[in-house]
């Protein structure tokens, strides 16, 4: 397959006609997606919308039966990445960070944010390295936005749903990619620990690129400036929060006599409200 489209200086990610294809289910059929530097955007969808595999397609955890994608890194020509390892793709400042917390328990939230910090890979050289002013710097600053600064010596284990959540957003920050891939934040989370979260991630999103995949709508209209509503693996519609609550066919797909459950039910209530 032929393609003649280029990533635009203002892009950092272009998604083109990629299908993704497991054992005759197209999770993404054709998809064609694209975000522009310094963007926070959502996307949507109901269950096997996608949603997911265009996470890991991005980070080359699935590769793609066709289609390409190109990543532009500050400063760096667009790169083909379609076909490039996982440790290839986070190399090149693609982060990701999945709906279960993964911190080391055992650690301190402070050591958990200096083991994350950009540096040369590994545990043991990293929390024996001396820690430049740089470095202390940079951590005392996810410190600060995290919101966890009083509890930089509590042991990771110990911290609330929530509070663990944080901590892992501070150590994808700590990472310092250009794009941060966030997959059901606030899932399991309290309405006061998910609206904290929204008041991160909108911090985090002045210095980065954040797609974030969620379904708790009342978290999206708190974050969300453009959303993309995914439907059996390709685009339904995108636009403003208000334009895709309108849309009729978003309003279909959520309360269309084929949905069996309860769960559709809601979700689309909360859509179309």
């Amino acid at each position: 397959m032929g393609f003649q489209s280029k990533i635009v200086p203002e892009e950092i990610l272009r998604v083109e006609d990629v299908t993704v294809d497991f054992n005759g289910f197209k999770a993404l059929n054709g998809l064609n997606y694209s975000m522009e530097r310094g963007e926070l955007r959502v996307v949507i969808g109901p269950n096997g919308a996608g949603k997911t595999t265009l996470l890991d397609v991005i980070t080359g955890k699935v590769k793609p039966r066709f289609g390409r994608l190109q990543f532009q890194g500050r400063d760096r020509p667009p790169r083909d990445i379609t076909r490039l390892a996982e440790q290839q793709i986070a190399q090149l400042g693609i982060g990701r960070k999945f709906q279960t917390p993964n911190v080391f328990k055992s650690l301190t939230v402070l050591e958990n944010l200096r083991l994350a910090v950009k540096a040369p890979r590994g545990v043991l050289p990293t929390l024996v390295a001396s820690f430049t002013a740089d470095r202390r710097a940079r951590v005392q600053e996810v410190l600060d936005v995290i919101g966890l600064g009083r509890k930089a010596n509590a042991l990771a284990g110990v911290l609330a749903h929530g509070e663990k959540q944080w901590l892992e957003l501070g150590m994808l920050m700590a990472q310092d990619p250009e794009l941060l891939l966030i997959d059901e934040p606030v899932a399991g989370m309290t309405p006061k620990e998910s609206e904290r979260t929204g008041e991160l991630l909108l911090s985090m999103a002045r210095k980065h690129t954040l797609l974030v995949i969620d379904h708790d709508m009342t978290f999206v209209r708190q974050i969300a400036s453009k959303v993309t509503v995914l439907h059996e693996g390709q685009i339904l519609c995108q636009g403003t929060m208000q334009e895709v609550q309108r849309n009729p066919r978003v309003i279909q797909v959520y309360l269309g006599e084929d949905r069996e459950t309860d769960a559709a039910h809601r979700t689309a209530a909360s859509v179309v409200r």
